[in-house]
């Protein structure tokens, strides 16, 4: 203790340790990195681990936003498309429908029933050839992460044409002994049954689900004790060219186009374009898939950003990799790596200081800021502060014992501050058998005592500094220990020459 002096800022004398904060979170063996910036001079403020690599999350997308902008432009805009390999004659196609996907992340039974109605206006009454589906545009995946439950519709297949964001809509309702299922695509018009996914209801303990790729569809079962009276949910699509086709068979059907059945073939020779959807630009794309953290919108953007640098995308990997160059040199980050788009994979591995720097720049190169979505702070209580002094924009990430967060603070003197948080226990979250990683025990309670971490993190930049930029010398002193300063990493190496860690 000494007699404080005038002008001396009270709260810094009280202010809780990044240390105090950590332990006070409470997440076990977890691991915290951070990083906070000056917005107006890019200096940095305060770190503790911040070259440490973490699992991003789902903050992972807001780097594969910023490369679709810088890559694509903000009014990029999708198309999917109807070609023709013959002419139409008196309303007889004399060859083959094309149906072919240009990696549009939003299309709907609606946008499609669009596209069959154009048909009937251009007056095709018959096909005489196949009805063909094409989404060969981009690399095909059965899901984006091999390590997720078999069920969970966050994370479906991956094609240059995508139906409903690959979800099939499973509803059932208790009937007599039995259940009455159904499989349908949904639109505003109505439900639109399809027969490429299937479901049995099976008499059993465990697993609650299960898949198989059988006789050319999806396979689904479930144990009838999890279903009650009724209800519904999204299950993944594992065919997205066969779902998309069949339901575009059917509304063809109900406009009086007798389509054959789809067929899935790429690259085929075709002769004129009858019809073609575009998506909403870019931008408004990528502010949707930042406010609902939609895993194919980012996989799709990632991809197509990366067939428009190369000419063609491999794979999820490999245009992850791409990124990752793209980050490194355009950006100067030099502990990234990426393994996919949405942050969905546990394997990528970022470290704060980057991520803090690449939004610093996304938002004057590219205008980033605009598109990440408020964050509403909390009291002690966990309610709502919808008056609270801080205005925070910034792209949330969670998975099984993953927790990050990174974007801006508005400040109340008007100046900005940049971060980028993560905290992650690894290794609790490899254990999970994968039968219980949909919600396994423990990982809720920890998951909000690190986005508490979080906002306490926040509101101590806050008064640290006020004007967005370091503190005065003074309050410098009367704020860190000696080994612990406002403009140094506080546990992971110096400002000027950070610690490398391996991702």
């Amino acid at each position: 203790m000494r007699p404080i002096g005038r002008g001396d800022n009270v709260a810094l004398r009280t202010l809780d340790t990044p240390e105090d904060l950590i332990a006070k979170a409470n997440l076990g063996d977890g691991l915290v990195g951070y990083a906070v910036l000056s917005a107006a001079t890019g200096q940095l403020l305060e770190s503790h681990q911040g070259t440490l690599g973490l699992p991003p999350a789902s903050v992972a997308k807001s780097l594969t936003a910023s490369y679709a902008l810088d890559t694509l432009g903000p009014d990029y805009r999708f198309s999917t498309e109807l070609w023709t390999t013959g002419a139409i004659v008196g309303g007889e196609l004399k060859g083959d429908l094309v149906l072919v996907g240009g990696g549009d992340p939003t299309l709907d039974t609606d946008g499609l029933a669009e596209m069959a109605r154009s048909l009937a206006e251009i007056g095709i009454k018959k096909v005489t050839g196949r009805f063909i589906v094409d989404g060969g545009a981009l690399p095909y995946a059965a899901q984006i992460d091999l390590e997720q439950p078999v069920h969970v519709s966050y994370n479906p297949a991956v094609s240059a044409i995508n139906l409903n964001y690959n979800r099939v809509s499973f509803e059932w309702e208790r009937d007599g002994n039995g259940y009455d299922v159904s499989m349908d695509a949904p639109s505003m018009a109505g439900r639109q049954s399809v027969r490429m996914a299937h479901m049995a209801v099976s008499d059993r303990n465990g697993p609650i689900y299960t898949y198989a790729d059988q006789d050319g569809r999806d396979e689904w079962s479930v144990a009838s004790h999890a279903l009650g009276k009724g209800g519904s949910r999204w299950l993944p699509v594992r065919k997205p060219e066969l779902y998309a086709g069949e339901v575009f068979q059917a509304l063809a059907g109900s406009q009086g186009l007798q389509l054959p059945e789809p067929v899935i073939e790429h690259g085929v020779e075709t002769v004129d374009l009858v019809a073609r959807r575009e998506s909403e630009p870019l931008h408004v794309i990528l502010k949707e898939m930042l406010k609902y953290s939609t895993n194919l919108t980012a996989e799709l953007v990632g991809l197509t950003a990366t067939r428009k640098r190369l000419g063609h995308a491999e794979s999820i990997v490999h245009s992850a990799e791409v990124m990752n160059t793209w980050a490194r040199d355009e950006l100067g980050l030099t502990h990234i790596a990426m393994t996919d788009h949405s942050g969905l994979g546990g394997n990528s591995r970022v470290a704060a200081a980057d991520v803090a720097s690449a939004l610093l720049q996304a938002e004057r190169r590219l205008g980033l800021k605009p598109l990440l979505k408020p964050i509403t702070m909390l009291d002690g209580r966990g309610r709502p502060v919808q008056d609270h002094p801080l205005k925070v924009h910034a792209k949330t990430g969670t998975l099984n014992f993953v927790s990050g967060l990174g974007g801006f603070v508005d400040l109340p003197s008007g100046e900005q501050l940049v971060f980028a948080i993560f905290c992650g226990d690894v290794p609790r979250r490899d254990a999970i058998p994968v039968e219980e990683r949909e919600r396994p025990p423990g990982m809720r309670a920890w998951n909000r005592r690190a986005k508490a971490l979080q906002q306490d993190l926040i509101e101590r930049w806050a008064v640290l500094f006020p004007k967005g930029t370091g503190p005065e010398p003074a309050a410098a002193v009367a704020s860190a220990s000696p080994d612990v300063t406002p403009t140094t990493q506080t546990s992971s190496g110096s400002v000027a020459t950070p610690q490398s860690a391996a991702p």
